[in-house]
C-alpha cells in the first residue's frame, strides 16, 4: 500500500511577517517591548476613557444616561456611544468648583483638582484627545506627503524642482510661529490646531519619500512593469510607493509621540485648545501657580502622563527604526 504524503502547507503572509528578520529583531529588543506595552496602555486608556472616568454633567445628559453606572452596561446604547462617538461635552473637563485653590486627592477626585477641574478626568480623556489629534494629523501628513513626494521623485525634472523649492519655502517658516499666527487669526479650536500642524508637517514626509522613490524607480522590476505597459499611476501606486514607504514608518511612529506633546505645549502657554478642554497642557498650565507647597499632585500626575507617553512612543519608534533600517543590520 502506497502512502501519500501531504505536501507541507505554505506559511501565511502573517507567519512570514512575524518570523521575518526585522520583526524577530524587534521582539528581542526589551526596550521595544517596554515601549510597546506603554503605548498599548495609553491606547487602552483612550479607548476605555468613559469606563475609567465616568461621564457626568452635560456629558451624562448628552449620552441619554440617567446614572453614570449605565456606561458599564455593554448591552445598552450609551455604552457604545460613549466608547465610539462620545459627544463634545464629554471632552470638557469636569469642574467640581470655581476655586483656584487645589483640592487633594479623594474618592470623588482620584488625582485631586486644579483650578476646580478634576485632574483624573482631564488626564484620562486628555489621553483620548492627544491620540485622536495625533492620528488625525499624522494621517493627513502621510497621505499628502506620500502623494506629493512620490510624484516629485517619479517624474523628476522641472516638476520635481518646483515641488522641492515649495517645500524649502515651507521649511523656512517656524512651525510654532505659524501655529501662533493661525490660532490668532482663526481662533482656538481643534480644526485650527490640525490645520497648523498639517500645513508644515507633510513637507518632511514628502522629502523623505522622494529620496526613496528616486532609488526605487531605477530598479529592474520597475523597468519590467513599464515594459509590460503599466501606466504611470499604476507604477506609482502599485510598485513605487509600496517599496519606498518603509522609512516613513519610523517617522510616523515618532510623530505620534511628539505631535501631541507639541499640542500640549501650545495649551501650556495659553494658545492651544479652548479653555476647559481635556488637554494635558491646560492641566499643567493650571498648576503653574502651585509649584510650591503641599500641592504636589497638580504637577506630578500630569507630568507622569506626559513623560510616560513620550517615553513609550520614542522607545518603540527607535526600535522600529533599528529593526527595519537596512543600514543598522
Amino acid at each position: 500500500m502506497t502512502t501519500v504524503l501531504a505536501s507541507p502547507k505554505a506559511p501565511s503572509r502573517f507567519q512570514n511577517f512575524w518570523t521575518s528578520r526585522p520583526v524577530a529583531k524587534l521582539r528581542r529588543n526589551k526596550l521595544a517591548v517596554a515601549g510597546l506595552l506603554i503605548t498599548l496602555l495609553f491606547i487602552l486608556t483612550a479607548v476605555f476613557a468613559p469606563l475609567l472616568a465616568r461621564p457626568a454633567g452635560n456629558c451624562l445628559r448628552d449620552l441619554n444616561m440617567v446614572s453614570a453606572s449605565q456606561v458599564y452596561n455593554p448591552l445598552g446604547a450609551p455604552f457604545w456611544k460613549a466608547i465610539f462617538v462620545p459627544p463634545a461635552s464629554c471632552y470638557q473637563t469636569q469642574r467640581d468648583s470655581f476655586s483656584p485653590i487645589p483640592v487633594p486627592p479623594s474618592p470623588n477626585a482620584l488625582f485631586g483638582t486644579s483650578n476646580g477641574y478634576d485632574i483624573f478626568y482631564g488626564l484620562v480623556w486628555g489621553t483620548r484627545t492627544m491620540l485622536k489629534l495625533g492620528l488625525l494629523i499624522v494621517g493627513l501628513n502621510l497621505v499628502v506627503g506620500i502623494l506629493i513626494g512620490a510624484v516629485s521623485g517619479y517624474y523628476g525634472g522641472w516638476l520635481d524642482n518646483l515641488i522641492q523649492r515649495f517645500i524649502d519655502i515651507i521649511f523656512s517658516f517656524p512651525g510654532l510661529i505659524l501655529s501662533v499666527v493661525l490660532i490668532t487669526i482663526l481662533g482656538r479650536s481643534i480644526g485650527t490646531i490640525v490645520l497648523a500642524f498639517a500645513i508644515t508637517g507633510w513637507a518632511s514626509y514628502a522629502r523623505l519619500i522622494r529620496g526613496e522613490v528616486l532609488r526605487t524607480r531605477k530598479l529592474e522590476y520597475v523597468d519590467g512593469a513599464r515594459s509590460l505597459g503599466a501606466n504611470d499611476w499604476r507604477m506609482i501606486t502599485k510598485h513605487v510607493i509600496p517599496n519606498s514607504i518603509t522609512p516613513l514608518l519610523t517617522t510616523s511612529i515618532l510623530d505620534l509621540g511628539t505631535i501631541p506633546l507639541s499640542i500640549a505645549a501650545l495649551s501650556f502657554i495659553g494658545i492651544g485648545l479652548p479653555d476647559g478642554y481635556t488637554d494635558w497642557g491646560q492641566i499643567m498650565n493650571y498648576a503653574r501657580s502651585w509649584l510650591d507647597g503641599p500641592y504636589w499632585y497638580v504637577t506630578v500626575f500630569p507630568a507622569a502622563f506626559i513623560i510616560l507617553f513620550s517615553l513609550g512612543w520614542n522607545l518603540f519608534g527607535d526600535a522600529v527604526r533599528d529593526a527595519f533600517d537596512p543600514r543598522t543590520r
